[in-house]
């Protein structure tokens, strides 16, 4: 069984990486193929390409914390996403903006190429502390993944691409989507957050049983957590740390 999956997130949330990876290992579980549709959603639309502050430094200056409150809210989340098998090394993650490797992700859905860039982008940056904002190392990442290099580069030194980016960005706003992940299973139900594994797998269990149902979209009561920031600081209404 096939369900479609609609997925707005941002490569610099950590929740949208252990969301994926939940909903990934939960849909293998149940037998369960995914037909993922991902979705751009800056987190930090005007954020710089590149920062000289660490990333607790980032998240202190941000909201007025102290650097050690950013420490000890960096390793509860790390801790949440090595139950994934996510190895989250905040010490050294670089973070900068992402507009150029949504981008990508949209040349990339063309390509059937989509959830390996994501997968590829998300480690990079979470796992090997690689400069996302860095277009070379964009550029690297897209290849590896067997993007073409001269296409890529064609992108990255154009403005490719960057309608799709901002209309998936207008959807988001008409959907009233505040925060990521946003989660669209069969464009019927809505979740938004990363839920726990059974709650997703209760969603999965529940949607393959109505697949055939004519339903409008709805927003599920369950709520997941979500990054609504750059750093997903202090959502502390959906837990995002």
């Amino acid at each position: 069984m096939s369900l479609r999956i609609d997925i707005w997130s941002d490569i610099i949330c950590p929740y949208c990486y252990i969301g994926k990876k939940r909903l990934e290992h939960v849909a293998a579980e149940e037998g369960i193929e995914l037909d993922i549709h991902w979705h751009s959603y800056e987190l930090m639309p005007e954020g710089a390409a590149q920062y000289q502050e660490s990333l607790p430094e980032l998240l202190a200056k941000r909201y007025g914390m102290s650097v050690e409150q950013a420490i000890q809210t960096e390793i509860r989340t790390a801790q949440a996403a090595a139950e994934e098998g996510i190895d989250f090394q905040w010490q050294t993650a670089k973070p900068g903006n992402t507009f150029n490797m949504h981008r990508l992700m949209q040349y990339a859905q063309t390509q059937g190429l989509a959830d390996e860039l994501g997968e590829r982008f998300m480690h990079a940056y979470f796992t090997e502390g690689q400069a996302i904002g860095d277009l070379k190392v964009v550029a690297k990442l897209a290849v590896e993944v067997g993007l073409q290099e001269a296409e890529v580069w064609s992108i990255l030194n154009s403005q490719q691409f960057a309608q799709q980016v901002r209309q998936d960005e207008q959807i988001a706003q008409q959907l009233k989507i505040h925060g990521v992940p946003f989660i669209v299973f069969e464009e019927k139900v809505a979740i938004p957050g990363a839920l726990p594994r059974e709650a997703f797998r209760e969603t999965l269990q529940q949607i393959a049983a109505e697949q055939a149902a004519n339903q409008p979209l709805t927003t599920s009561a369950a709520q997941g957590e979500v990054c609504e920031d750059g750093v997903c600081a202090l959502p502390a209404t959906h837990s995002a740390r």
